[in-house]
């Protein structure tokens, strides 16, 4: 099973304001982002979930979730943790999953997480959510890819 982080990163870390993006809408990067994970389950906090019930990602939401565990969504999965998830996107039939946030569900599987492809937004922004801390000593840059308004980033751990 892999498991991918996909988020996009201000300068300073910030990923999040008050459920949305601090920055002007990017339309590449969104582009990027949803064509990357069409194909696959996605991991997703219940905010990030409710958050995207308009236009759900993947093609299956994997939510985890302390409070909520039914959604009336066909596609959504309730999961209880990392474990959990993993076993769900298996039972869907699927060997690579997307792990598209929010800030503690990002936390949650950093330590699982196989590949990090990350939108860096140049400029630094206020923002109440974070993408966890790192460390670049265990993982490669296997690609960077230079936008207009970002810079496309996938880490590959060692």
């Amino acid at each position: 099973m892999q498991l991918i982080t996909v988020a996009a990163v201000a300068a300073n870390g910030v990923i999040g304001r008050d459920g949305d993006l601090p920055w002007p809408s990017i339309p590449a990067d969104k582009r990027q982002y949803r064509e990357r994970i069409a194909d696959s389950p996605v991991i997703l906090g219940r905010r990030t979930f409710d958050s995207m019930r308009d236009d759900l990602p993947g093609t299956a939401q994997v939510v985890l979730s302390r409070s909520t565990t039914e959604y009336d969504v066909a596609s959504a999965h309730h999961a209880t943790g990392v474990d959990d998830a993993v076993a769900t996107v298996e039972s869907l039939g699927s060997d690579r999953a997307y792990v598209i946030g929010g800030a503690a569900i990002y936390d949650l599987f950093q330590p699982h997480a196989d590949r990090m492809v990350l939108s860096r937004i140049p400029d630094e922004y206020e923002g109440d959510t974070s993408f966890p801390d790192w460390n670049p000593d265990d993982w490669n840059l296997a690609d960077r890819t230079e936008y207009e308004a970002f810079t496309l980033e996938e880490w590959v751990r060692n």
